[in-house]
């Protein structure tokens, strides 16, 4: 069984959540959607619910393992801490039910998906429309979001699982980025 992946985007007003898995070798987005808050006035209902929302997902699709964007930097402070308490909630959620959640910088999946860190979301959501079996309905910026950090945390986890033979031809270090004791291992005749 292939693993699903629940991938979020946490925001105070929207937060983007995708389930995305592997099926006859080709990554599907089963689900790709927003948990829409700006009808509340109270930030704690908004939590609450985002709480509520992410546990009836997690409830309906059993991931295997969830990953949510990180917060790094923004102009308003009040802003940021919004945006740290929603990533919580969703957190919280997800922690609750025994399940693990890996953080992502923007940057990182951006280049995961792209090659470069500092990619348009248009051009993340277009490398994403070319490599996901996407539901038919158009997605919003923050769904198309969290449908990127799932899929930068499946190829992750994919990388983990396909480590290469020790046999592998050796490369020149300018082109490597592996530890010492890699380097050591590699080449014990350069080693004194």
């Amino acid at each position: 069984m292939a693993d699903v992946i629940l991938g979020i985007d946490p925001g105070s007003r929207n937060t983007g959540y995708a389930i995305l898995t592997e099926e006859d070798s080709k990554l599907v987005a089963l689900r790709c959607d927003v948990l829409k808050m700006a009808h509340m006035d109270d930030h704690s209902d908004r939590l609450q619910y985002i709480f509520e929302e992410v546990s009836k997902i997690i409830s309906s699709f059993n991931p295997d393992s969830c990953a949510v964007e990180t917060p790094i930097y923004g102009v308003d402070p009040l802003a940021m801490l919004k945006l740290g308490r929603a990533q919580a909630a969703a957190m919280l959620a997800i922690t609750n039910h025994d399940i693990g959640v890996t953080e992502y910088y923007p940057k990182q999946v951006k280049k995961s998906i792209t090659g470069n860190g500092n990619a348009s979301k248009e051009q993340v959501a277009f490398m994403l429309q070319k490599t996901v079996s996407l539901p038919d309905e158009k997605l919003s910026k923050d769904a198309t979001d969290a449908l990127a950090v799932a899929w930068c945390h499946l190829m992750k986890q994919n990388s983990f699982n396909r480590q290469a033979p020790k046999s592998q031809k050796k490369t020149h270090q300018n082109n490597s980025k592996s530890s010492w004791a890699d380097f050591v291992e590699n080449n014990p005749d350069r080693v004194k």
